[in-house]
């Protein structure tokens, strides 16, 4: 699990150094367009690591709480789930 939360550290890192970057365009005033590509970026990255932070709470969490049969843990979870799927 110590390598999945340094990943998603790693991964939130960048995307810090991204939004920085858009700052700066923005203050340079840079296009518009150039912008909006960077932003894009930012927007795609920061989904990646949500998956990967659903996917490392279902795979450990959820099996421990099935392990324990912890009933209103694995009710979140189901609702976690319906909420990030739709």
């Amino acid at each position: 699990m110590d390598s999945d939360r340094q990943n998603v550290i790693n991964r939130l890192s960048r995307i810090e150094g991204q939004v920085k970057g858009i700052r700066k365009m923005i203050e340079d005033e840079q296009s518009c367009a150039d912008v909006l590509v960077q932003i894009a970026a930012v927007k795609a990255a920061v989904g990646s690591v949500g998956s990967l932070v659903f996917q490392t709470h279902f795979r450990h969490c959820l099996e421990k709480a099935i392990a324990e049969r912890d009933a209103d843990f694995i009710e979140e979870a189901m609702k976690m789930l319906s909420r990030y799927i739709v």
